[in-house]
């Protein structure tokens, strides 16, 4: 299942680094789901606008439910922050951090062992 439509390093269109890892990006994505459909009448824009519905659904889900999963994939949840105290890199100055929600992943067994 993860495997399909997957680009190989070397089908990476933006060869966009990070820490010397190659990185896909939302073109590369919208590319191997083109790829991997068997429609040949499937656009690149189509696509992206799927892809765009699909990831806007997934965030609408995540704000109100505060969980969103996925069979197979994993499980995105609201986590909260605590308050906590920071070092301006700068000055070294000591600065209070304020609580905070964020996003958090944690992947599907299915996933995680085909790492």
């Amino acid at each position: 299942m993860l495997g399909a439509g997957v680009l190989k390093d070397s089908e990476y269109s933006s060869k966009i680094q990070w820490r010397g890892r190659l990185r896909m990006t939302k073109d590369d994505l919208v590319s191997a789901v083109v790829k991997s459909c068997k429609n040949d009448d499937l656009s690149k824009r189509l696509v992206s606008d799927i892809i765009d519905s699909t990831f806007d659904s997934i965030g609408k889900s995540i704000k109100k439910d505060k969980r969103f999963s996925y069979p197979a994939f994993g499980t995105f949840t609201v986590r909260n922050r605590k308050a906590r105290k920071g070092r301006n890199p700068q000055t070294g100055e000591e600065i209070k951090i304020k609580a905070s929600k964020t996003v958090g992943f944690k992947p599907a067994p299915t996933l995680k062992s085909s790492l």
